[in-house]
């Protein structure tokens, strides 16, 4: 088969048309999709050629040989059995005892002082803007990323949060420390749409960026401070 077949398939758009119609969001459906893809590649044929011995061998293959984590292993069992339940209609046992385990493990939590430690340290401005404003809101960092000027409200000290998880609007607070970093942030570029807009190698493209920053960027700066204070 050649390669990116199964973006060009029909199923790939069908699977896709079906998971918008049952509510789905972008980033499950390209993971779904993704999941798709990479069985597809596997063995190498239309997916509705795929026994069902077939794919109980290519789950235990991605549980033990690939090493694939309980995380991982849940979107692949979730986007591969959406299109066989629901694409191609079959009505496999396996499709009903697929799951992967949940891991059980107690998240890192930093206290309060060395939160305040690491924001301090944060440089430049508009890393420190967005991460002091992600977490006071209790913001995830997509959202905060792909904040416009328009999300925020200074007359009520609100902020309307877009798409945030299930695809669902919010709105949370805007205390006035938060509400003044923003604006003095936002003085910088004065970008007439995005509030944390790509600002390019020197900082110097923020006022005419039509996007915003990349969330690899942001979480590559996050692990960095946190990793960078925590080894004291």
């Amino acid at each position: 088969m050649q390669k990116n077949w199964w973006r060009q398939s029909n199923w790939h758009s069908k699977m896709d048309k079906s998971m918008q119609v049952s509510g789905m969001g972008e980033r499950t459906r390209e993971a779904y999709l993704r999941s798709m893809r990479q069985l597809v590649e596997h063995y190498d044929k239309s997916p509705d050629l795929i026994t069902e011995d077939e794919l109980l061998d290519y789950f235990i293959h991605r549980q033990n040989v690939t090493g694939w984590s309980p995380a991982t292993m849940r979107i692949c069992y979730s986007g591969v059995k959406f299109f066989f339940k629901h694409v191609l209609k079959k009505n496999w046992h396996l499709l009903a005892i697929a799951q992967a385990r949940r891991e059980r493990r107690l998240p890192a939590v930093l206290s309060r002082e060395e939160i305040k430690t690491i924001l301090a340290l944060v440089r430049p401005f508009h890393n420190y803007a967005y991460l002091m404003t992600v977490y006071s809101r209790g913001l995830r960092l997509q959202e905060g990323l792909f904040l416009e000027v328009s999300d925020i409200d200074g007359k009520r000290k609100m902020i309307h949060v877009h798409r945030g998880k299930g695809a669902k609007d919010r709105y949370v607070p805007l205390p006035e420390s938060t509400y003044a970093l923003l604006r003095r942030y936002w003085i910088t570029h004065r970008n007439p749409n995005l509030i944390f807009p790509a600002v390019g190698r020197g900082g110097h493209e923020g006022p005419r960026a039509k996007a915003s920053s990349r969330i690899n960027y942001c979480k590559y700066v996050l692990e960095k401070w946190c990793n960078s204070i925590l080894r004291g």
